[in-house]
């Protein structure tokens, strides 16, 4: 099974491309980066709560890993009181467009968003599927606690 093959890919919804713009616009008010610099804040994120809010984030890069756009809008969603979520995308700077979540926000949305939807690019467009096929043969946090 390739990347692609995923048993819930599916095109992405119009209620999907929403939370894309809902991520570029939050990246695109708040980079602190020119085209073709670096800077702290270059990705924005957003998740959709089960009661349709939206709650976005930035990352806050910084050399020793600094916390990606999606957890600090996971982090957001919660203080807001969203303790079901739907959806999630990340949107990098200056038109760069969705991306994929990196490693360690995969695992985070294995151990506790498994059945979230993620959009991220696939071969022919945006695709949504769910984060817990993101990350074939996990570690699972979970049983490994006594």
């Amino acid at each position: 099974m390739t990347a692609f093959e995923l048993a819930s890919a599916r095109p992405v919804s119009e209620g999907e491309i929403e939370l894309v713009e809902a991520a570029r616009s939050t990246i695109d008010a708040t980079t602190d980066a020119g085209p073709d610099e670096d800077g702290i804040h270059t990705v924005g994120a957003a998740v959709r709560a089960v009661d349709g809010r939206v709650h976005v984030g930035v990352n806050l890069h910084h050399f020793t890993g600094g916390p990606c756009a999606e957890l600090v809008a996971l982090g957001s969603a919660r203080a807001a009181g969203a303790l079901e979520l739907t959806h999630i995308v990340a949107v990098a700077n200056h038109g760069r467009g969705v991306m994929s979540p990196c490693g360690r926000d995969r695992q985070v949305l294995a151990d506790h968003y498994p059945d979230i939807r993620v959009i991220l690019p696939g071969p022919d467009g945006l695709i949504s599927v769910v984060a817990r096929e993101l990350l074939p043969l996990a570690y699972d946090h979970a049983s490994a606690q006594v």
